[in-house]
This record gives structure tokens, sequence and C-alpha cells, in this order.
């Protein structure tokens, strides 16, 4: 079994890395000391169980979680964290244990057999942290995987998002990002306050939106602060409306 450890705390990775040595079956192939180099690292190293870490900068472990849910097969995850607030919503992602630190030779011994047992099992975990993240109010961040990278867009920064089939495009801070969600998935995970879904392919930031204007006889359309200008359907605008009333 191919093992992969995250934690930002080299201590932490060493006391991991010397218990392991005491299972022969396991092959550690890499260590990542933060969420991006552990995203960069499953993609590329493939690994069949990764040790991850939560409470880590820049990326957390369920968000590092959340980037490597497309990968396939996907690995199966042991969490590992000083802090037990964090377990509930590791069991909802469905990862295989979670691992109170410091962590006892026996205890990792414990979920090393769950995961020999898992191996082998397919897990789609991206329903599964889409079912997390719904439990756990609206999102604060969207994160963009390409390729290695991570792009972080800070919701305050997103003009708008626009379906593009299975994917979203989304327009940030004069860049956009391409990210592998539906927009209706998406729509569910944002602050209706302050997004709102004015047609069935955009999702506009209420805080760009400068006029509604016409678009013909019978439509209208949003022009945003930026010079964007998007289609509103119908319903869109009687949401718009509502909220702007």
């Amino acid at each position: 079994m191919r093992v992969l450890i995250v934690d930002d705390e080299e201590l932490a990775r060493m006391v991991l890395r010397e218990m392991l040595a005491a299972h022969p079956d396991l092959e550690l192939i890499g260590e990542a000391a933060n969420g991006y180099e552990a995203v960069k690292a499953i993609s590329e190293l493939r690994p069949d169980l990764v040790l991850l870490d939560i409470q880590m900068p820049k990326l957390n472990g369920f968000e590092v979680l959340e980037l490597a849910a497309g990968r396939a097969p996907a690995p199966h995850y042991i969490f590992v964290s000083a802090f037990d607030q964090y377990a509930l919503k590791a069991f909802e992602v469905h990862a295989l244990d979670y691992l109170l630190k410091p962590v006892s030779p026996e205890r990792l011994a414990h979920a090393l057999n769950h995961a020999r047992q898992s191996l082998g099992r397919a897990q789609a975990l991206a329903p599964l942290v889409q079912h997390a993240q719904l439990q756990h109010g609206p999102l604060t961040r969207i994160l963009i995987r390409d390729g290695g990278k991570v792009h972080v867009a800070p919701l305050e920064q997103i003009r708008y998002i626009e379906a593009q089939d299975d994917y979203v495009q989304i327009h940030c801070a004069g860049r956009s990002f391409l990210k592998n969600q539906r927009l209706s998935e998406l729509e569910a995970l944002l602050d209706p306050a302050r997004f709102l879904r004015i047609h069935r392919s955009y999702i506009l930031n209420l805080d760009y939106l400068a006029r509604i204007e016409p678009l013909s006889k019978d439509s209208q359309q949003a022009l945003l602060t930026s010079g964007d200008k998007l289609p509103i359907s119908r319903s869109g605008y009687q949401k718009l409306k509502d909220v702007l009333q």
C-alpha cells in the first residue's frame, strides 16, 4: 500500500514516518508540508492512502480532499489532527479513520488495518464532499485545481459565475478560472444574500451589479460595475426585484 503523509509540522511527519517503518507492507511514497503540496502530490504520486492533517495554513485538510476528489481511483484518507472538533466532519466525508495527536503506534496500526481491508474499494468522494460542505454553511472562497496548481478565488472578488456544460467559469479579479463542477452544485454552496442565479447559465455577485437595463422588448440584462453584461431570465428578473426592494 502506497502512503502519503501530509502535515505542516516536521515533527509530526517524522513521528508518523517512524511508526510507518514498523509496517513493511507499506511504502511511504512522499510527504507534503502544506495543502498545495498535498494536492500536487496526490495528483502526481497517486497514493493508495493519505494520512492527512486538517489544520494547515492556506489550505486545510478538507479543502485538499475537495480538490483531490476528482482523481480516479480516489485514495483513502485517514485524518490526523490535534483537534477533535473536526471528527464529525471527517466522518461525513467518509474518512477511514480520525486520529488524535499524539498518535500512538497501536491506534495507527488499527487505522492501517482498516485501510488494508478497504484497499481496492471504489470511493466516490465528490458527492461526499458536497454533502459535508452543505452541512457547514456557505463557502468563504472557491478553490480551483489547475493541474498541480491551486487557485484561490475569494468570494468578494468574484463578479459572476457562468455555466459551461459540466464546468463553471469563475470570473474573478480580471481573470477567469474553469472548475469541474455544475452550476447548480456550486449555487447550493454560496451565500444567497450575495449570489443570485439570474439566468440558467449565470450566477451574479450582487455587489457588482451596477444597474438593470432592457435587452429587448421582453427581456432585461444586468450591467456590472466591471462593464460585463449578463442576460437575465424572467424568473431571474423576479428574484432580482425581490432582493433589491
